[in-house]
């Protein structure tokens, strides 16, 4: 419990700090930074500052050289914990995350999330569903990749949830490789239905080959999900039984 406060603590302590720095860059750069990489990457530096401040979390990056800069990517995670956020920021690449819209009602972090434009869902609304289609699709055409959880909640259980085809219905159409990540240690560390640290952890951050895109389009999107789905399940059985 004293691990939790301390780390509740500094964040509603250094929060305020990290949304004025946010306002400046946004300030600073919106007139010329088209797709605001200059404020995600703050972004990546600000949601850092958690994990790099905690003594109770070591992330670990694997894979890292696999991701081209020069490409644009669907990136797809498995998703264990909150703080699956705070380790994938750790990745300091430019993307727009497309998240649940009660995300962006927080005071402060939320309100980076819209000055960043990243892409809100509605998971029960169909037009919140064409709508967030619709503005990922422009997020690729203009240059950005996007990261997204395609099992659309995070697992109460450790286990592999099934995947939601849209990621993948995103790579088809607008013909981008998918790059599969990994996240081994978070579920630990921080489950779905709790609130307090569980004792000391390493976070793990695994890049697996991309899917190209010759193979992204000679498959059907039913096809593209399990595959992907299997990449990242077979990753995660290997962590667990080295572990």
């Amino acid at each position: 419990m004293v691990r939790s406060l301390w780390l509740y603590l500094f964040g509603v302590v250094t929060m305020p700090v990290g949304f004025a720095g946010a306002l400046v860059v946004w300030l600073l750069t919106v007139a010329f930074d088209r797709r605001l990489v200059i404020l995600h990457l703050y972004s990546c530096f600000w949601a850092s500052w958690y994990t790099w401040a905690s003594p109770f979390w070591k992330v670990e990056i694997h894979g890292k050289e696999k991701i081209d800069r020069r490409k644009v990517y669907v990136m797809v995670s498995n998703h264990q914990s909150m703080l699956d956020i705070l380790v994938l920021y750790r990745l300091f690449v430019h993307f727009k995350w497309v998240s649940k819209a009660e995300l962006f009602r927080i005071p402060l972090s939320g309100w980076n999330m819209s000055m960043n434009r990243y892409i809100r869902l509605h998971r029960t609304s169909r037009t919140s569903i064409r709508r967030m289609m619709e503005d990922s699709r422009k997020a690729l055409e203009e240059g950005s990749s996007l990261m997204i959880f395609p099992e659309g909640t995070r697992s109460a259980t450790g286990e592999l949830g099934r995947f939601k085809e849209g990621a993948f219905r995103l790579a088809i159409e607008a013909r981008k490789p998918i790059l599969p990540i990994v996240l081994y240690g978070t579920g630990d560390a921080l489950p779905k239905h709790g609130f307090w640290v569980r004792g000391r952890h390493r976070l793990q951050v695994w890049i697996l080959d991309e899917v190209p895109v010759e193979r992204v389009t000679s498959m059907g999107v039913e096809e593209l999900t399990e595959y992907v789905r299997t990449l990242i399940a077979t990753k995660l059985e290997a962590l667990r039984r080295s572990s």
